[in-house]
C-alpha cells in the first residue's frame, strides 16, 4: 500500500478506523463461502461523509475498493481478491428515520436487517425482506446482492422495497437515485441498477426503504411427506389453490436429520420431506386461507399435518428452517450451497434433476429452500480435500445450473454471482448480454477499481 495514501487515510479517519495488522486484515478477507483473500488495508468509517473522501483517494491512487457489510454473503462478493481497501460499514449502522405517514425507513448501509425489522414493528409497520442471516446481515449488503429470504413468495425481495439511494461513485462524486415518493419516473431507474450490482458500480451510502402495514394475523403449518418429490408436487397444488402463502419452505430428509442433530430437537424428522407454510393478513382472511391450505395439503398426500399452536411454536418452526445451512455445515468438512432458481411449476422437475445428479456422482445433497418462489438450495456435503470428490462436485454444480437454465430458471435467485458463479454467466445472458453489462460497468467505473473481479470473468 502506497505510504502516502495510508497517511492520507489516517488524516481523515480516527486511528482505530484504519487497520493494517495481519491478524486484523484476515478477519475481513472472506465471507460465508470458502473463498479467502487478503486486503491491503481495512477502513471502518464512522461518518457517511468519510466514504466520499475514501473513494476520491482510491480513485486518485487507482486502488481497488471492496464494500463490506457483515460478511454473510454466499457468492464471494465481499472477498478482496485484488487486495486494495476493504471499506467496512460496521460503524455506519444507524437507522436515521422511520416515517409512519410516508411508510418509509431511512438507514445507513451497516444497519442490521433485524434492527430495521424491530424499529418498523414498534410503530405497527413491517419490512418484509428477511434473508436467512437477517439477525446479522446489513441493509447495504442486502441491497448490493438483492437479497431474498423466506417471505419472497408473497412480498418480493429487497429491490421491491428500495425507493431511493445515496451512492458514492468510484470517482468520489455522489449521486441521489429515486425519491421518497411512491411514483417517480424521472429519467433512468438508477436505483434498480444499483440494487444487485454487488458493489461493482458504486458505494451505497444511505437507503430509503418502503415499509408496509404489519399483518394483523398469521398462521403457520407443518406438513410431512414421504418423498421430496411429493412435497414439491404439493407446492404446485398450493399455488393452484388460490392461496398465496407469505412463506412456503421445503426441507428434505438429509436437511431434517442435520437440523435435528444440531438443535437437539426433531421437527418432523421421520419423513422424506417437510413443507413449512405460513399465511398472513386479516384474521378472517387467515382463517379462510388456512382452511383451504389444509385441504390442499391433505389432498396432496401429506401424511402428517399440524398447525403451530402459538407464536412460540411458530418461531420454533422458522428457527429450524433458518438453521438448515448451519446444521448441514457440521455434517462434513465442506458444504457447497447453491441457489439455482426455476419457475414455480418446475420445482418438481428441478427436484428430480437434483436427485439424479446426486445419484450420478455419488454425492450427498441436502435440498432445502424457498419452494414457493422456485428458489432451491441444493447443498453438497463433502470433503473437498479429496481431489476426486472435488472433481465430482465441480461437475455436479455445472449440471445443477444447466438443469435450472433448461427449465427456464436462473443461476442465482438471491445469493448473487460474485466470484463463485461468474464462469457460468455467459450460459444465461449470452455474449451480447455480458457485453452490455460490461459497458455499464465501464461507464460507472472506467478505472475498474470498484470491487474488481466480481460478476465478470
Amino acid at each position: 500500500m502506497h505510504e502516502s495514501l495510508l497517511n492520507k487515510l489516517y488524516s481523515i479517519l480516527p486511528k482505530d478506523a484504519v487497520l493494517t495488522a495481519e491478524e486484523e486484515l484476515i478477519c475481513y478477507g472472506s465471507d460465508s463461502t470458502r473463498i479467502k483473500a487478503r486486503p491491503d488495508i481495512v477502513v471502518r468509517p464512522e461518518e457517511a461523509s468519510d466514504i466520499n473522501q475514501i473513494m476520491a483517494l482510491a480513485a486518485a491512487y487507482r486502488v481497488p475498493v471492496v464494500p463490506r457489510g457483515a460478511g454473510t454473503g454466499l457468492s464471494g462478493g465481499a472477498v478482496p481478491v485484488n487486495g486494495g481497501i476493504v471499506v467496512s460499514t460496521e460503524r455506519l449502522n444507524r437507522i436515521l428515520d422511520i416515517d409512519p405517514i410516508d411508510m418509509i425507513a431511512v438507514a445507513q448501509p451497516g444497519a442490521v436487517t433485524a434492527s430495521l425489522h424491530g424499529a418498523a414493528e414498534e410503530i405497527g409497520l413491517f419490512y418484509p425482506p428477511d434473508p436467512g442471516s437477517y439477525k446479522y446481515c446489513t441493509i447495504g449488503g442486502n441491497i448490493a446482492e438483492n437479497a431474498g429470504g423466506l417471505r419472497g413468495l408473497k412480498y418480493g425481495v429487497t429491490r421491491d422495497y428500495v425507493m431511493a439511494l445515496k451512492v458514492v461513485l468510484p470517482s468520489g462524486k455522489e449521486i441521489n437515485t429515486g425519491s421518497r415518493t411512491i411514483k417517480n419516473v424521472t429519467g433512468y431507474d438508477l436505483t434498480r441498477l444499483m440494487v444487485g450490482s454487488e458493489g461493482t458500480l458504486g458505494f451505497i451510502k444511505e437507503a430509503t426503504l418502503m415499509l408496509v402495514p404489519k399483518p394483523e394475523a398469521k398462521a403457520a403449518f407443518l406438513a410431512a411427506f414421504d418423498t421430496l418429490e411429493a412435497a414439491s408436487e404439493a407446492v404446485v397444488a398450493i399455488m393452484k389453490s388460490g392461496v398465496t402463502p407469505s412463506t412456503l419452505e421445503i426441507m428434505d430428509s438429509v436437511t431434517l436429520r442435520a437440523v435435528a442433530q444440531y438443535q437437539g430437537d426433531s421437527v418432523g424428522l421421520e419423513c422424506g420431506a417437510l413443507l413449512l407454510v405460513e399465511v398472513d393478513g386479516t384474521a378472517p382472511g387467515v382463517t379462510r386461507q388456512s382452511e383451504k391450505l389444509m385441504d390442499t395439503l391433505t389432498g396432496s398426500g401429506a401424511r402428517e399435518l399440524r398447525q403451530a399452536a402459538d407464536p412460540a411454536e411458530q418461531e420454533k418452526l422458522w428457527s429450524a428452517r433458518r438453521a438448515a445451512l448451519t446444521a448441514l455445515a457440521r455434517v462434513a468438512p465442506s458444504v457447497i450451497l447453491e441457489d439455482a432458481t426455476v419457475p414455480r411449476k418446475e420445482v418438481p422437475a428441478m427436484v428430480r434433476a437434483i436427485n439424479g445428479i446426486a445419484g450420478k456422482y455419488g454425492l450427498l445433497i441436502g435440498t432445502f429452500g424457498h419452494a414457493g418462489d422456485g428458489n432451491l438450495h441444493p447443498t453438497i456435503i463433502t470433503d473437498l480435500r479429496d481431489k476426486e470428490n472435488a472433481v465430482k462436485v465441480e461437475a455436479a454444480v455445472a449440471e445443477i445450473f444447466a438443469a435450472a437454465l433448461k427449465l427456464g430458471g436462473t443461476l442465482s435467485g438471491e445469493h448473487g454471482i460474485g466470484l463463485s458463479k461468474k464462469s457460468f454467466m455467459k450460459s444465461e445472458v449470452g455474449e451480447a448480454g455480458l457485453a452490455a453489462m460490461r459497458a455499464v460497468k465501464d461507464a460507472f467505473d472506467p478505472a475498474g477499481i470498484m470491487n474488481p473481479g466480481k460478476i465478470f470473468e
